[in-house]
C-alpha cells in the first residue's frame, strides 16, 4: 500500500516537472520568435529564381570577423561565436553592448572565418575596439551570389551536401561562380521552429557595381 502511494506521489511530481519544462520551452520559443522579428538582417534582393536556388544581390556591409584554425563546422562555430559574442556583449574598450544581427556567416574554406554583421548605425570609426586582437573589422563589398536554403540544424555533412547541390545546379544552368562559399545561419541554438540556413557562393560576371 505504501509502495503504491509512493509511486503515485512520484508520478505526480514527475508530471508537474514535465509541465513546468513544457511551459518553459514554449516561453523560450515565443521569445525567440519575437526576437527574430526585431533583429537587423543582412539586406539582399532576390533578382532571379531557379528550381532549388536563387540569385541575390547584397549591398556593401561591415562585419566583425574572426579567423579560425579549423574547417570543422561544430568546433569553428562554437569557438567563433564565443569570441564575437563576447565582443558585442561588452568585451571591448568601451564595455559597450552591440545588438545581435542575423545571419551569422562562415566562410567555407580550409580555415573558416566567422562574421557578425555590424548594425547600420555603426561604421569602422564609431565601433568600440575589441579587447581580443583576433577580431577584425571587414567591409564586405556589394556582391551577387547564388543561394540554396535548407531547414533544421546545420552540421558539416548537411553543409557539404547543399554546397554540392548548389554547384551542380549552377553547372546545369551554365552560371559561373567563384570558390568563395559561405554558410549563413539565421537562428540561435535554442530555437527549434522555423530554422533556416543558406549556402551561398559569389558569382562570376554578375557582380554589382
Amino acid at each position: 500500500m505504501k509502495t503504491t502511494k509512493h509511486l503515485n506521489t512520484t508520478m505526480k511530481i514527475a508530471s508537474i516537472l514535465v509541465g513546468i519544462l513544457f511551459v518553459a520551452f514554449i516561453v523560450i520559443q515565443l521569445f525567440a520568435l519575437k526576437s527574430q522579428k526585431n533583429i537587423e538582417t543582412y539586406p539582399y534582393e532576390v533578382t532571379q529564381q531557379y528550381d532549388g536556388f536563387e540569385i541575390r544581390t547584397y549591398e556593401s556591409t561591415l562585419f566583425t570577423s574572426v579567423k579560425l584554425s579549423t574547417k570543422n563546422y561544430k568546433e569553428s562555430s562554437s569557438r567563433g561565436f564565443s569570441i564575437l559574442a563576447g565582443y558585442i556583449f561588452g568585451d571591448n574598450d568601451r564595455n559597450e553592448k552591440i545588438a545581435m544581427t542575423s545571419p551569422v556567416a562562415m566562410s567555407l574554406e580550409d580555415s573558416m572565418t566567422m562574421l557578425f554583421m555590424v548594425p547600420k548605425k555603426f561604421n569602422k570609426e564609431t565601433l568600440p575596439l575589441p579587447n581580443q586582437s583576433q577580431i577584425k573589422f571587414k567591409q564586405e563589398p556589394a556582391k551577387t551570389v547564388a543561394a540554396i536554403s535548407f531547414k533544421g540544424w546545420a552540421d558539416d555533412e548537411k553543409i557539404k551536401t547543399y554546397k554540392q547541390k548548389l554547384k551542380l545546379a549552377l553547372d546545369k544552368q551554365g552560371i559561373s561562380y567563384t570558390n568563395r562559399f559561405y554558410f549563413l545561419g539565421y537562428n540561435a541554438p535554442y530555437e527549434v521552429f522555423n530554422r533556416k540556413n543558406d549556402v551561398i557562393v559569389e558569382l562570376l560576371g554578375l557582380q554589382t557595381n
